[in-house]
């Protein structure tokens, strides 16, 4: 196993168009929570990981990122731009792989957000995390501890941890909550260009080392201005 992960990449190119008209003006990312932004809620908590390099990707409203993220002076920062073409989750984290380095590193989505009510999550993912089996070890929440998500859940979790896709008609207990460790191994023979990480998921599924780890707190699915609603009412109790 391994701590000395010290390197992430958080994804915030995406479009927000669920989160339309608010994501129309700025980039979801920068949505505020609680009276924090999300990108600055999930850079708190890399640091408190112990994470010092950081990679963020950008394409809707870039500058508006850039000028933000420059505020930062506690984490060393680097953009990737993909303000010339959308690459989809997969081919984002492709594309920074030269910068990311060849050890393991975190991946976190743009919109991610959660409570850590006793433990930092990432801390856990990280003294988890198990090379010589992993090529992804996810964070997953509980469906019913879910705050503004309704889906089916996306996972079934067997007792070391490791994960198969939730079947067709089935509800699954658990829910990816956008954060993960990856190898670059995950990433070997990946396509270049727009994909999705799914693709990648379901090839580490296949060979046995998809793994998960249950957050033991509420994640924050900010997905909609509904959802958002729901959220900010919820954290009136923290």
């Amino acid at each position: 196993m391994t701590r000395s992960i010290s390197t992430a990449m958080i994804l915030g190119a995406g479009l927000g168009l669920r989160m339309r008209p608010i994501s129309a003006t700025r980039p979801k990312p920068l949505i505020a929570i609680g009276g924090r932004t999300i990108i600055d809620r999930l850079i708190d908590k890399l640091i408190a990981s112990g994470i010092s390099r950081l990679v963020v990707n950008v394409h809707w409203l870039a500058d508006q990122m850039r000028a933000h993220l420059a505020s930062r002076r506690d984490i060393e920062i680097i953009i990737s731009d993909e303000t010339d073409e959308l690459l989809d989750s997969g081919g984002g984290v492709v594309k920074a792989l030269p910068i990311l380095g060849p050890d393991p590193f975190i991946v976190l989505n743009g919109d991610s957000v959660w409570i850590d009510p006793w433990r930092p999550s990432l801390m856990r993912l990280k003294n988890q995390f198990d090379p010589d089996t992993m090529d992804c070890f996810m964070l997953l929440a509980a469906t019913l501890r879910s705050i503004g998500y309704d889906g089916p859940g996306d996972y079934l979790m067997a007792a070391d941890g490791q994960l198969t896709r939730r079947p067709p008609m089935i509800q699954s207990p658990f829910v990816y909550c956008g954060a993960f460790i990856a190898q670059p191994a995950l990433f070997a023979d990946a396509p270049k260009g727009p994909f999705s990480l799914n693709r990648l998921w379901d090839r580490a599924q296949e060979a046995g080392r998809l793994y998960g780890m249950l957050h033991d707190g509420p994640w924050l699915h900010a997905g909609t201005p509904d959802a958002l609603n729901d959220i900010e009412f919820f954290l009136k109790d923290y």
